[in-house]
């Protein structure tokens, strides 16, 4: 029997798409590993450091760009935010799928990374909402931010939505477990690629 490589899932979407819930599901099914980013904004009720988020200052990060260590990096909502490649690289190699929850312009760098061991594990998956309708409802259902912040998420969501065909893969979102059932169908199919069994 040979071993295969790990896939790298890298998932996006707009805020209140559950892409967030579909990547940690997974993760805490044990099938995956939750490449866990680094972030400059504070955390939210109920957020751990190191288990929702590497919360890092500005300074930190900055120091960790300049050293190399981010396979890539963006600014969301005024943040930063980051994902560590030792996150990453050690797990594809041992054969361990790795799960990110990244928006689109870090997705959009990690398609454009040179390393073949990356290209070579990318699947990228864009969860898109039923509609503006249900992804406002959704975003105020949450009852943690203001109506001015609610209205921003909106509008960054719905410039979000239009970089879904750069993607190789789309969910259109509706109930969670119908999503859920498509996001495993989906790695289900890509762990029996070829191309994946190690020395092919």
């Amino acid at each position: 029997m040979s071993a295969r490589t790990g896939i790298l899932l890298v998932v996006s979407g707009p805020s209140g798409s559950g892409k967030t819930t579909l990547c940690r599901k997974l993760a805490e099914s044990g099938e995956v590993h939750y490449s866990i980013s680094c972030t400059t904004r504070s955390p939210r009720p109920g957020e751990v450091t190191g288990k929702d988020y590497h919360f890092l200052n500005r300074d930190d990060f900055q120091r960790r760009l300049d050293a190399g260590d981010f396979l890539e990096h963006a600014v969301v909502h005024e943040n930063l935010y980051g994902s560590l490649q030792s996150e990453v690289i050690s797990f594809l190699r041992a054969g361990t799928d790795v799960v990110m929850d990244i928006d689109v312009q870090g997705a959009a760098q990690i398609r454009e990374c040179p390393d073949p061991e990356i290209q070579r594990a990318l699947v990228d998956l864009f969860v898109m909402p039923p509609s503006e309708e249900e992804l406002y409802q959704r975003l105020s259902g949450r009852g943690t931010d203001s109506a001015e912040t609610i209205a921003l998420r909106m509008a960054n969501a719905l410039e979000e939505m239009g970089h879904w065909r750069s993607y190789a893969y789309r969910l259109l979102s509706s109930t969670k477990e119908r999503d859920y059932s498509q996001f495993q169908a989906l790695v289900t199919a890509e762990r029996l690629r070829v191309s994946r069994i190690s020395g092919y």
